[in-house]
């Protein structure tokens, strides 16, 4: 679950302070939150999707590390290693 907290936070969801078992995410109705439990980009392509055309966006625009577009359309159809992709791709970007 560590890796769901790492996306949420490259998704632009915070941590609660009062509770650091919650996520803090904006809306056009203000914020929300929901716990870490419950965050379903491991087990979820209507979760996993947006993020993944985050970082494909990233990497079109960045050009970053050509091994890392190979692993997603590689991984493209396999949940698992979708999540992972995703996984890998955010640790490198966040190094930059």
């Amino acid at each position: 679950m560590k890796e769901n907290r790492l996306i949420a936070e490259f998704m632009g969801m915070t941590t609660s302070e009062n509770d650091k078992s919650m996520m803090i995410f904006k809306t056009p109705n203000g914020n929300d939150i929901i716990y870490l439990d419950k965050l379903e980009y491991h087990s979820s392509w209507d979760w996993l999707m947006p993020v993944l055309n985050k970082c494909l966006n990233i990497y079109h625009i960045e050009q970053m590390n050509d091994d890392l577009n190979f692993t997603f359309y590689d991984a493209m159809g396999n949940m698992e290693r979708t999540y992972q992709a995703v996984v890998e791709f955010i640790k490198e970007f966040n190094k930059n």
